[in-house]
């Protein structure tokens, strides 16, 4: 009996050893088959049997690009009250006295990045309600949460006017971007149609475009950056309907600006117009109205949709946190990542963190500085419920929608991307065919061909669940 329990174990252990053999082959095989010029860091783990199953220069430092999200939204779920939502708060200061505020109006910025047009109009909706129709003093916006700084360390100037490079503020209105629709006009060479959302008077618009007129030149849609203008300028020749998303110069005037607008097209005038300053609350402060963004829903929108935005407010919500200082800086925020990483075992001073959402060109860390963050979600259940809800899924949706969907991968790999010019990395968890699951990054560099590593990335995973 002994003999053959013996005989069981060892056939057992010789097929897993052989199991794992064949798996890293199959990785080695892989990795022979990108460029040559480029490198590659891997690091897969299995979560289930705890073990270590591939690692292939695992520690190599490499820029994350948007696989920094990760850092950023574990860090956040381990130290921020997930139950209390992003915010966004009206308040007054004076007495009403018939139909006048006699006084000034508050906006306090919460650093809500879903604040949209539907929240803006839910938010005057509320204000509008109540007993006056003018305001004899000023509408204040608070935005002292947050230093002055409206890009994080290491951002591109020339990125701008990309909508994916907002200017952050605490009061951010529509995410910091418009979008600028233009269609065609009947005729040939009238100038095309332009419609924008959201709506406001605190941009123009400069069309010398024309309708079919290839003697026009290229078409384009851009705004006047150079010069911190929010001119819209749309000329070339228009084929077909064509649109952009752009950043506004100046997210909080955007904000303050659409506000007074709206608040006076409600019938409610303002006599002082709007200016900034920080709230005090006292005797005669009221708040009157609140508009509020849950936080499973901005870590959704970080996540799956990669957005630049959301991520910053939760490196400045950490920030606010855990110092439990009125005004934050990106680096308050960064303080706390540093810690985690501590936390879990391992050096911040070996790796360069520079802000929340990878933009910056500043970022280097490894894929075993994610994997083990990966680890460490998966092993604390608020955590990891949460994380996995917000990760995109292969073939199903967010970033990865399109990518991995026959085979294996589909639906068993939760990820998030990460893409910047010669950069493009993957890391999350993949479910295997045994039932394990597997905690991974595969961080590509130095490669300009983002289909190639899309291309290996994908490979690899199928490998994993297979």
């Amino acid at each position: 009996m002994r003999f053959s329990v013996f005989v069981i174990l060892s056939i057992l252990f010789s097929f897993e050893l052989c199991a794992q053999t064949s798996f890293a082959t199959s990785i080695d095989s892989l990795i022979s088959t990108l460029p040559q010029e480029s490198e590659v860091g891997i690091a897969v783990y299995d979560l289930t049997s705890n073990e270590m199953l591939y690692t292939f220069r695992d520690h190599k430092l490499a820029r994350p690009a948007s696989t920094m999200k990760l850092l950023t939204t574990i860090t956040a779920l381990s130290y921020l009250d997930v139950e209390k939502p992003f915010h966004t708060d009206v308040w007054t200061k004076g007495v009403i006295e018939n139909d006048t505020l006699k006084g000034d109006l508050y906006v306090l910025g919460g650093f809500d990045p879903e604040f949209d047009d539907e929240a803006m109009n839910a938010l005057l909706g509320e204000i509008s309600t109540l007993p006056f129709k003018v305001i004899t003093g000023k509408v204040y916006g608070d935005i002292s949460m947050k230093d002055s700084l409206y890009w994080g360390a290491g951002w591109l100037w020339d990125d701008n006017p990309e909508a994916f490079q907002p200017y952050l503020s605490p009061l951010m209105f529509n995410k910091g971007m418009i979008t600028v629709g233009v269609t065609p006009a009947n005729s040939k060479g009238v100038a095309p149609q332009v419609a924008i959302t959201p709506k406001s008077t605190y941009y123009t618009v400069n069309n010398s475009a024309k309708t079919r007129t290839p003697s026009a030149g290229a078409f384009k849609i851009t705004r006047d950056w150079m010069n911190n203008k929010n001119e819209i300028l749309i000329n070339g020749n228009l084929a077909q309907a064509q649109s952009r998303d752009l950043n506004v110069y100046g997210s909080s005037d955007f904000f303050m600006h659409t506000f007074l607008e709206r608040l006076q097209a409600n019938n409610i005038s303002v006599l002082g117009g709007y200016d900034y300053k920080t709230f005090h609350r006292d005797s005669l402060s009221t708040k009157i109205a609140s508009y509020h963004t849950s936080f499973q829903k901005v870590i959704d929108q970080t996540l799956k949709e990669s957005d630049n935005l959301n991520a910053e407010a939760l490196l400045y919500r950490i920030a606010a946190k855990t110092t439990s200082k009125k005004h934050v800086s990106a680096k308050d925020g960064l303080q706390a990542v540093n810690r985690l990483i501590k936390q879990i075992g391992l050096n911040p001073s070996d790796y360069k963190i520079a802000d929340g959402s990878g933009l910056s060109n500043y970022n280097y860390i490894s894929p075993a500085l994610l994997v083990e963050l990966l680890k460490y979600a998966y092993a604390n259940t608020n955590i990891f419920g949460r994380l996995y809800k917000a990760l995109p899924t292969a073939g199903i949706e967010g970033t990865v929608k399109h990518r991995m969907k026959p085979g294996k991968a589909f639906k068993n790999v939760h990820a998030k991307t990460g893409s910047y010019t010669g950069i493009n990395a993957l890391a999350g968890y993949a479910k295997a065919a045994n039932g394990h699951y597997l905690a991974f990054a595969i961080m590509n560099q130095n490669i300009l061909s983002g289909r190639k590593a899309r291309i290996f990335q994908d490979q690899l995973c199928e490998i994993m669940c297979q």
